[in-house]
Formats: structure tokens, sequence, C-alpha cells
């Protein structure tokens, strides 16, 4: 008789190491950041340091001093929570904001839990969550830098988000065809460079390459992206349908705001989603649903960050009650 030897898993061995995906994930940024940095200037470049170095100190500080255990900040995740927490805000957000939602993200949504791989919530979603909650001024100031390097004053103009600007032409009794025409407002054109909005989500064009790369290093599946992308897409669509005048149209939905980015590099947190194939479709669907819910009928104007947080929350059920079929099971 043949003995089998129980171990717990996982039991495939792989050259990738959290390192190695967290590079990939940095690399995938790239395109957003040079964009950004392009349409931003000084500001983009401040928010990304700031939010980086802040992170990865935070996390030194209290591995080192707190918790006296092993120094892991060169697995370079906190860099990551640094540069998404740092690409969702606003960007004419002052660098101590930044530097605040960097201190919450890893010293309460990460190192509280105990750190990597034990954290029930995405840092940086909880970072930016912190913020808007605590500053919802500052967080809502869509002022754009024009200023290059800029020493002291900082000239900037006004730019509020596609999203917040069709809300308050609806509130003012405008139908969306007209402030669409307004406002030269183009769903395609959404592709490119479309300055309104957080620094990482102006091009869609840019968060898709980085998906591309995600999904050819296999950093990624496309399960969880194209479960929240879709869902955001069929249910505007219905809205759309039943009253074109009132409700913006499905491409317009996906490609403004912050449904990309939040998709493809937040949702798809390994620690924060769901291990099965069928709780990361019902994860991403939820997500969807949510934050299109906030998007038409809640406070804000946009929702993927609050509908994020709250599907992670509901991770680790989908993990308990949603399990792969067992080996051998039947034979």
């Amino acid at each position: 008789m043949k003995k089998f030897i129980v171990s717990p898993a996982p039991h495939i061995h792989s050259k990738q190491s959290t390192r190695s995906l967290m590079v990939d994930v940095i690399i995938a940024l790239v395109p957003t950041l040079a964009v950004s940095i392009y349409a931003f200037g000084f500001s983009a470049i401040q928010l990304v340091l700031v939010g980086v170095v802040t992170c990865v100190l935070t996390e030194y500080l209290i591995e080192k001093f707190i918790m006296h255990s092993k120094v892991t900040i060169d697995d370079c995740s906190a860099i990551v929570t640094g540069l998404l927490l740092a690409l969702n805000m606003p960007p004419s957000a002052p660098w101590w904001l930044v530097m605040i939602g960097s201190i919450m993200a890893i010293g309460v949504g990460k190192m509280t839990f105990g750190g990597i791989g034990q954290n029930i919530f995405n840092p940086a979603i909880f970072g930016r969550v912190f913020l808007l909650v605590s500053f919802p001024v500052l967080m809502t100031d869509w002022s754009i830098p024009q200023a290059w390097l800029a020493a002291g004053k900082v000239d900037a103009v006004t730019g509020p988000t596609p999203l917040s600007i069709v809300r308050e032409g609806l509130a003012a009794g405008q139908t969306v065809p007209q402030i669409f025409a307004a406002n030269n407002f183009d769903s395609l054109s959404r592709l490119f460079i479309n300055i309104g909005g957080s620094v990482g989500e102006i091009s869609a064009v840019a968060l898709l390459i980085g998906m591309v790369y995600l999904l050819v290093r296999r950093v990624i599946t496309l399960t969880i992206p194209l479960s929240v992308i879709l869902t955001v897409f069929c249910m505007t669509g219905i809205f759309w349908l039943i009253d074109p005048l009132h409700y913006t149209n499905p491409v317009f939905n996906v490609f403004t705001g912050g449904v990309l980015i939040g998709a493809i590099f937040m949702a798809t947190d390994y620690v924060t989603s769901p291990m099965t194939f069928r709780g990361q479709v019902i994860y991403g669907i939820g997500i969807g649903v949510i934050t299109v819910l906030i998007r038409l009928f809640g406070s804000y104007p946009e929702g993927i960050s609050f509908a994020i947080l709250i599907m992670n929350a509901v991770v680790p059920l989908l993990n308990k009650y949603i399990k792969p079929a067992r080996y051998a099971k039947g034979v």
C-alpha cells in the first residue's frame, strides 16, 4: 500500500516571488505614471515620491521598533501601496494629505493585521477611503496644476471630474445629451488623456497597456477585471436604455473615473481577493454593482473605492463557502 503525505497548500513551486510580482505591478503602472507626469507635472511626481517614501518608512519603523520582526520592505509591496495611493489622489492634493493616507494605509490597513498576506483590506484602498471620509473637501478638489517645478504658489485651473459635471448638470435640470454637448464629452476620447479626476485615472489606454503586461506576465487573470467592467457596462447600459436623457451610456461609465485602475490594479490584489474562480466572479460582480449604485444614487459621484473595500470584507466568506472540487472526488 502506498503512503500519502498530507501537507498544507500550496504544493506547486514557482519562480515567482512577492518581490517579482510587485516589481511587475510597478512596471505595469509605468505608462499610467508617465501620462500623469506629462499631464500634471511636478504635482504628480511629488505625490508619488511622498506616498512611496512614507509607506516604506512606516512599514520599516513598525516592523523594526514595534513588532520587532524581520523587516520586509525589500519585497516592494509598500512601494506598490504608496504608488497606487498617490495615483488615486487629486492632482492638487497637498503633500501632507498623501502622507497621512500612506501612514493609515500601511500602519492600520496592513500592519495592524500582521503585515503582507494577512491584511483583510487592500491597504491603498483603505488609505484612500480614510482620506475621503476624513478630508472630503480636499479629496474632491479637482484643481489642475499647470506649473512645472513651481516654487511656492502653483497656478491652477479648476477641472471637475466628468462624473461630477454630469451629476451637477442633472441636478440643475439638464439632460445628459445637453451636458455632453456643453462639455465636449466624447466617450472614445476618454481612452487617451482625459484630464479631470485622480492622478492615475486620466488615460484608459495607459491602464489597459498595464493590464496587458500583467496578463502576459501571468500576474493577474481576466476574471476579476472582466467581471467588474462587464457588470458596470451592463448595469449602466440598462439604465441608459431605459432613460438616455438622465443616465450616461455604458462606454462613458467604463472609461470615466476609477473603474479601470480599480478593477485592474486594486481589486486583483492576491491577499484581499477570492481564491476560486466562482468566488472571483461574485467578487467582481459585487464591486461593479456597488460602484454603479453609489454613482447613480449615492452621495459621491464615484464609488469604486468603497465598492472594493466592502467586497474585501466579503472575501473571507467567499473563500469559506465557495471551494474548489476536492481532488479525485467521487473516484
